[in-house]
């Protein structure tokens, strides 16, 4: 943040603080006597006469119960959708879903329809996979099964068992992928916890 910027946002914090304040319908005394901040000190805060600091925002924040961008005036986060570019592998389209690397890995992929009827190759590798069906129909090779997947359906295995997939006719199919590469699993409750 420019420095000119920065000025600017800390000379806004003491008027915000007094109109807080007020709107609490609290006086200076009562404020210093809940955060243990001496009267002249939030006096010289709120004057502008004394840089606010954390260890003085973080007590009055607590006591106004508000979060400290309130204070401050923090500008807005920005836009909280997740845009990430698609990739496509193995002729498969992957749209990641998921920010972060490591942990679980979310993915809509999107396979084209098939135009052989030759099985999916099998490959195995460490991990654990859970797939849920949106359109189409996903034919899924698993170890010595042969599936076919329709909306609405779902699947779970170790990728350790040998595994392969495909749209299993000619219309494309989608689906969501979660994926695990140390082998974490999805945990899925059937129904609410009871409440004490």
């Amino acid at each position: 943040m420019p420095e000119d910027d920065l000025d600017g946002v800390l000379d806004a914090v003491g008027p915000r603080l007094r109109e807080i304040r007020k709107r609490h319908g609290l006086t200076l005394a009562q404020v210093g006597e809940s955060t243990g901040i001496s009267l002249s000190t939030l006096s010289r805060l709120e004057s502008g006469q004394r840089r606010p600091t954390l260890e003085l925002l973080l007590p009055l924040a607590k006591a106004y119960d508000v979060p400290l961008d309130d204070l401050v005036g923090a500008p807005p986060t920005g836009d909280p959708r997740v845009r990430f570019r698609p990739f496509t592998r193995y002729g498969m389209t992957y749209i990641p879903l998921t920010r972060h690397l490591g942990g679980l890995q979310a993915y809509k992929q999107i396979l084209p329809g098939r135009t052989t009827d030759t099985p999916p190759e099998q490959r195995s590798h460490e991990g654990y996979e859970w797939l849920y069906i949106l359109s189409g129909r996903l034919r899924l090779r698993l170890g010595e099964h042969d599936l076919v997947l329709t909306p609405g359906e779902a699947a779970e295995f170790d990728t350790r068992t040998p595994h392969g997939w495909a749209a299993a006719d000619r219309e494309p199919v989608e689906f969501l992928s979660i994926f695990g590469s140390q082998g974490e699993r999805m945990h899925v409750r059937a129904k609410p916890r009871s409440r004490p």
